[in-house]
């Protein structure tokens, strides 16, 4: 299993970027995949996930209505669409997927949010 994620950055508040995340080693269309987020300090916590039919999706109160999760099955791929960004979205964002217990991650891709 490998997830390469990329699209972080530097980017003033309010303003956009989108993450994806690249997966391979496992038959993508058959499981939810997720995003996690990790401030210096702080726990890895959840931001988004999306159902394995791409059409059921979940979001942290902290980011519901700014970010859109997304899947592209022909591409293997997930994206994050992070719109509005906050200077608390700051953090390096992980891509995830579960297969029968097993977590698998990403390295990470950073976002940092400053004027």
């Amino acid at each position: 299993v490998q997830l390469v994620e990329s699209g972080g950055g530097l980017v003033q508040p309010g303003g956009s970027l989108r993450l994806s995340c690249v997966a391979s080693g496992f038959t993508f269309s058959r499981y939810f995949m997720r995003w996690y987020r990790q401030a210096p300090g702080k726990v890895r916590g959840l931001v988004a996930r999306i159902f394995n039919d791409g059409g059921t999706t979940n979001y942290a109160d902290s980011v519901r209505g700014r970010f859109t999760i997304s899947r592209d099955i022909a591409k293997n791929t997930v994206y994050l669409q992070m719109n509005s960004l906050k200077v608390d979205d700051m953090a390096k964002y992980y891509c995830n997927v579960n297969i029968q217990g097993d977590d698998y991650w990403g390295q990470g891709t950073q976002v940092t949010v400053s004027s």
